[in-house]
């Protein structure tokens, strides 16, 4: 990572969330925690060398987009620099695809090893890379779903409950139809 690695805990309406940088962009996002200190527990995990900050134009700009987020407002977070300099290029390059996948949308694991020339055997691995994303929400693992739309994990704070949560802040529920009128057999 180029730089010093600068910090920032930050309240949203989904609880405390915290974010990393380095010059060259967001190197870690830390999804709401239950509490201020434990969000950056847990962000400070990977990254003990990090200090707390003010955040600089781009990342702020990215804390009032997650605020608006947590608010249940559209937020884009395709345009946020990032610092990924720690990631193989597989997974660059599945983490590329999933920022593709916008707001009230969704994908599967299977899909993006399609678009990026895999077979469907690489699902599993674009599944280590979700469950690896050092950069949640920003790059929305969240909306990448297992085979059959099926939730599948999450390894944030939550688990998939937390998954759900957030999909369904983009208006994505995952609530079982009513069942058909039944036929009276005639």
């Amino acid at each position: 990572m180029p730089g010093k690695t600068h910090f920032l805990i930050f309240d949203t309406e989904g609880g405390p969330c915290g974010i990393a940088w380095t010059a060259a962009g967001v190197v870690r996002f830390q999804l709401p925690g239950d509490d201020a200190a434990t969000t950056c527990r847990l962000l400070l995990r990977h990254l003990p060398e990090a200090e707390a900050a003010d955040p600089p134009p781009a990342i702020a700009e990215t804390v009032a987009a997650v605020k608006r987020y947590f608010a249940g407002e559209q937020a884009d977070f395709s345009k946020v620099p990032l610092d990924l300099a720690g990631q193989s290029a597989f997974f660059r390059a599945i983490y590329d695809a999933a920022r593709r996948v916008h707001w009230g949308e969704t994908t599967t694991y299977g899909t993006i090893a399609r678009d990026l020339g895999a077979g469907p055997e690489m699902a599993r691995e674009v599944g280590q890379a979700m469950a690896k994303n050092p950069v949640a929400l920003i790059i929305p693992c969240h909306r990448v779903l297992a085979a059959g739309g099926k939730v599948g994990g999450f390894s944030a704070p939550g688990g998939a409950s937390s998954k759900l949560k957030m999909l369904a802040l983009e208006g994505i529920s995952f609530e079982q139809p009513e069942p058909a009128q039944q036929s009276f057999g005639f």
